[in-house]
């Protein structure tokens, strides 16, 4: 699966995302696009799944008939994602087009 990595998602998860390629937003210029510019770039690139730490995006976004999965880390402090990475990377491993999960990473 080819995952994007939304601005606010922590690098250094992408090391437990075994099997995947991981892409940043910043690579491609992406890190400045608003939801919406962001999600059509992504689909048109063919990334399977956005991986952001954007909780609001379902309220934003028309996410029907969407190709890109979409997975929300509740949490984007480094550490803290760190000791959920099984909730994670179940998520990721789980995803299919089109679908939405939210990670529940509680604050601490």
């Amino acid at each position: 699966m080819v995952i994007l990595f939304d601005h606010g998602t922590p690098r250094s998860i992408a090391r437990w995302l075994i099997g995947h390629t991981v892409v940043e937003a910043s690579v491609n210029g992406w890190d400045r696009l608003v939801n919406g510019e962001l999600l059509k770039a992504a689909e048109e690139a063919n990334f399977d799944l956005l991986l952001t730490t954007d909780k609001n995006m379902k309220y934003q976004q028309n996410l029907i008939n969407r190709r890109i999965a979409i997975v929300v880390l509740g949490n984007s402090n480094r550490p803290v994602v760190h000791r959920y990475m099984d909730r994670v990377v179940a998520a990721v491993n789980a995803a299919a087009p089109g679908s939405y999960t939210e990670v529940a990473i509680p604050f601490e």
